[in-house]
């Protein structure tokens, strides 16, 4: 059964809290023990986060768009801007950097994205969180730290 619309977050302020690595359906932060570890439920609202089994495919699929896509500007910046004399080793090495450094980066904000987009697509329900804290009057969102 789903629950009262009233208190669910509309689609861009989950999106948009999941771009800052704070939970889609509360706004909370710390989210992450270290950067590439989340923890299961939110400390705030009690959401487990991996919904359903598979859940961090969308996470991962996320994350590999964007390392090809940063990748696939930054090879043909890198081409064009050091054309026709372009240093094939300094290249493959910048290039071979960003390969491993973008994903790391991407990887708790890909986590974070999907969960607010797995909630657009399959809304909470009312077992799944703790209500008061999303229902709370004032400021929904808690204080900005990540």
């Amino acid at each position: 059964m789903n629950v009262n619309r009233e208190n669910h977050p509309s689609n861009s302020t989950m999106f948009g809290r999941g771009l800052i690595r704070h939970c889609s359906a509360c706004g909370q932060g710390k989210l992450f023990r270290r950067w590439l570890t989340m923890v299961e439920r939110c400390p705030r609202c009690g959401l487990k986060f991996e919904r359903i089994e598979g859940h961090w495919i969308g996470a991962i699929g996320i994350n590999t768009i964007v390392s090809f896509a940063t990748l696939l500007v930054l090879l043909v910046t890198s081409i064009a801007v050091s054309y026709p004399d372009f240093d094939l080793v300094k290249l493959i090495v910048f290039n071979c950097a960003v390969v491993f450094v973008v994903p790391v980066f991407c990887y708790p904000f890909s986590k974070t994205v999907w969960t607010g987009i797995d909630l657009m697509m399959r809304p909470l329900q009312d077992d799944e969180v703790d209500w008061t804290q999303l229902s709370q009057s004032g400021n929904p969102d808690p204080e900005p730290n990540s």
